[in-house]
């Protein structure tokens, strides 16, 4: 037991004595690693009879806990001085303001969809959706475009491809979202509210067009609903959406597939200085496309054009963003230019409501 004694002291005062921990890992190893002198004379137990070995494994199990305790005290009094070391020499001044960090902004395509959404949402319009990929059913044929209307040919709409030998009409990028007013009927039937805003697709590039653009369509059957019930919501839509007190549109007689009687919607401006003024001038500026839904649509979607009537309208969610925030070109929507979206985003909280304020 002395020779154990005089070993466990020698280790004791060594891990006392380690400077750090590089020398502490030393002491570690000579007296519990593999090759360590305690862990040899564990090794030696199975040569010793089993009173001798009960006895000795015993002290060297004792002796062994108390190194390894000691040198888990040690570790953690270096650890604990180097760090009261590095905080006196290091410091932090928390009064400091943070590092700021860039903020992302709405894209005021989403923007003016939500405020658009809200605003209808008022009036008792539910949002529809539908697929981008439709069916030449669903894209014109339900919608009474004949197979000679200009919209029907390559030059304006994207075609899918059908596999060689299949004969069906092909499926195509949807032109509009009227075809989800037509899902909308034939699920629900008649009477209906609801918008349908979403990408639709067409051949045009230039300042004030694109190939993908947003559009967002209104669709409202019931009784007894008629043009003057149209005239309304769309004055008040502008009214909340423009933010103006008064407006005046005027109804141009004009021609869809899918309406009739059909009518162009402008609304009152003014061009002073270069700068577009809704609401007063003497000038006007077309904003939509409206109109009684056509009984042939309304049978199509399953809808009886003798009980049910309505109006059905639609407007590009692009190019009224344009007209309300000033924005001069449409193609710069979809080029992700940072800077751009910086100036013309909004802030993520700023969620539009028609009692809140939809711009903020």
């Amino acid at each position: 037991m002395s020779d154990l004694t005089t070993l466990r002291q020698s280790y004791l005062d060594r891990i006392a004595g380690a400077a750090d921990g590089d020398s502490l890992e030393q002491v570690r190893l000579g007296a519990l690693g593999k090759k360590g002198e305690i862990s040899g004379m564990m090794k030696e137990l199975g040569r010793m009879t089993s009173e001798e070995r009960q006895t000795r494994g015993a002290d060297l199990n004792r002796l062994k806990d108390e190194i390894d305790a000691a040198l888990r005290a040690r570790k953690q009094g270096l650890e604990d001085a180097a760090l009261d070391a590095r905080l006196k020499e290091e410091w932090l001044d928390v009064t400091l303001p943070g590092r700021p960090r860039p903020q992302g902004t709405i894209h005021p395509v989403s923007q003016v969809t939500e405020e658009v959404t809200a605003i209808f949402a008022d009036m008792g319009f539910r949002v529809a959706e539908g697929p981008q990929i439709e069916s030449d059913w669903f894209n014109f044929d339900a919608l009474n475009i004949p197979p000679e209307h200009p919209a029907r040919q390559e030059h304006d709409t994207f075609f899918m491809a059908r596999a060689e030998g299949d004969a069906r009409p092909p499926h195509v990028l949807r032109t509009h979202t009227s075809p989800v007013q037509i899902r909308a009927m034939q699920e629900t039937g008649a009477p209906i509210r609801v918008i349908a805003p979403g990408r639709v697709y067409r051949m045009d590039m230039d300042q004030t067009h694109a190939p993908m653009f947003h559009q967002v369509e209104g669709l409202a059957l019931g009784r007894d609903i008629s043009m003057a019930n149209l005239k309304w919501t769309l004055e008040e839509f502008c009214r909340a959406f423009f933010e103006l007190d008064e407006v005046e549109l005027r109804f141009r007689a004009s021609h869809f597939p899918f309406t009739e009687p059909s009518a162009e919607v402008d609304i009152r401006c003014s061009w002073e200085g270069g700068k577009l003024t809704l609401g007063q001038g003497n000038s006007w500026m077309e904003i939509l496309g409206s109109g009684m839904v056509h009984p042939k649509v309304l049978a199509a979607a399953g809808v009886d054009p003798e009980q049910w009537q309505g109006f059905a309208f639609g407007m590009g969610i692009d190019r009224i963003a344009m007209l309300k925030y000033g924005i001069p070109d449409l193609r710069a929507f979809f080029e992700s230019d940072l800077r751009w979206l910086r100036h013309y985003g909004f802030a993520a909280g700023d969620m539009p409501t028609v009692s809140g304020g939809l711009s903020r």
